[in-house]
């Protein structure tokens, strides 16, 4: 079937659904999905205000990490997924009705600390891989203290916090100091589940809100955690010396510089003729671009239910219109107008 003719069926059954819904013909449709911690805290204003203002459709969420939902997905235990990590080619061969990858908002990684009287901390380039590789172990390490002259930084050993759990933010994070350092790459790699040093200095902790409690929780810990997480508890974070040697902070304003660098790689997703919308942004251009940025997608199977099918084209909708504009506020990047458009198209094929 031509994509145009998906297009147009897709609409009139997705009208027909909502016209039942509206007459009472049809009982609720309630959508379950699970997946990345990353954007949870938007997803529940999201699901919360669509299921409120679409009378018999329902939608929740379990945050339990990107690596369990992708597992949720494929076993048609969901009926969607939330993953900063797209899929692999490899997991899209798993699914046995297809998959639709949208992305949906974006959003960044911080460095959130946990020491007492320092307001405000530099890392340098080569310095912050290293404390993720177990080899800068020391606050007052010279490689630091070069880069906060003016910062007492303590004799104190760093407490690294990483993940408990396999997770989309983790295989960003790793994605990035693994582009910026070889050393880390060697010896960690990029993973959802990376191997981090066997020390008695790294702590496990699951899940964002876990990594940003632990971290409050230790004095010496460093951390990272999604830049909402960050913002909605107020706590500490870095900045980063980014690739044009600028040292940066998280917001919307150099997430969205960062952002603007990203392409979306052409073609179809394996075996399929659902475009590919899986874009990466491990080391962004830019003079104010903030190194650590990503999209974060929802998974949808390409086949299902109709009803199903016409409630996750409306709430896609949804996020694409007035969802994008609780983005900014919760510490998420809104999608720029380009992508709003091309997820508008893909979206269609959910059916």
């Amino acid at each position: 079937m031509r994509l145009s003719s998906l297009f147009r069926t897709a609409l009139v059954v997705g009208g027909l659904t909502a016209a039942l819904f509206a007459t009472g013909a049809l009982a609720e449709v309630r959508l379950m999905g699970s997946g990345a911690s990353f954007p949870a805290p938007l997803y529940a204003r999201w699901f919360k205000d669509f299921s409120q203002a679409n009378k018999g459709m329902r939608v929740d969420y379990q945050s339990k990490g990107s690596g369990a939902g992708i597992q949720d997905f494929i076993n048609q235990v969901v009926d969607f997924a939330g993953s900063d990590a797209a899929m692999s080619d490899a997991e899209i061969g798993q699914v046995k009705d297809g998959v639709v990858l949208l992305p949906v908002t974006a959003g960044e990684i911080v460095l959130t600390y946990n020491l007492s009287g320092v307001e405000t901390l530099r890392l340098p380039r080569a310095v912050y891989p290293a404390i993720f590789a177990g080899e800068i172990t020391r606050w007052n390490d010279p490689r630091i203290s070069a880069a906060n002259p003016d910062v007492d930084l303590p004799d104190q050993d760093i407490r690294v916090v990483v993940r408990s759990d396999s997770s989309g933010t983790t295989y960003v994070f790793t994605g990035h100091l693994a582009a910026i350092s070889e050393s880390f790459q060697a010896s960690v790699g990029h993973d959802k589940s990376p191997q981090w040093p066997r020390s008695a200095t790294f702590v496990r902790a699951p899940k964002n809100d876990g990594v940003t409690a632990t971290v409050r929780q230790t004095p010496g810990a460093i951390g990272y955690v999604e830049y909402g997480f960050a913002k909605l508890t107020n706590s500490p974070s870095a900045l980063l010396e980014n690739q044009a040697g600028n040292f940066v902070a998280g917001g919307a304003e150099t997430g969205a510089a960062a952002l603007a660098s990203a392409e979306f790689p052409g073609g179809n997703l394996p075996g399929s003729e659902v475009p590919d919308l899986r874009a990466w942004i491990t080391d962004p251009t830019g003079d104010q671009a903030y190194p650590i940025v990503s999209f974060t997608w929802l998974l949808f199977p390409e086949t299902q239910d109709a009803a199903k099918a016409g409630v996750a084209r409306d709430l896609v909708e949804y996020i694409l219109t007035e969802g994008q504009q609780s983005a900014d506020p919760m510490g998420y990047i809104p999608l720029p107008e380009n992508v709003v458009e091309t997820v508008r198209k893909v979206a269609q094929l959910i059916q």
